[in-house]
């Protein structure tokens, strides 16, 4: 079964110029944790991607794939 795609994280980071430790090291989180959100392997928590998207200076929306059509 082949891991949903929930979350932008990965694509946002790079269209930022930041990378996966950049984050990690802003949210206090290990580099492992935040590797795996941008795998889709497990998913932060809401109040994480309200953080993230303000690191970013990005729509929270933007980290989320959409589900319109």
């Amino acid at each position: 079964m082949s891991k949903l795609k929930l979350n932008r994280i990965k694509i946002v980071l790079l269209e930022n110029n930041r990378t996966s430790k950049d984050l990690a090291n802003h949210l206090g989180k290990t580099e492992s944790t935040v590797s795996r959100w941008c795998t889709n392997e497990v998913q932060p928590t809401v109040e994480t991607l309200y953080e993230i998207s303000k690191y970013l200076k990005v729509d929270i929306r933007e980290l989320l794939v959409s589900t319109g059509k």
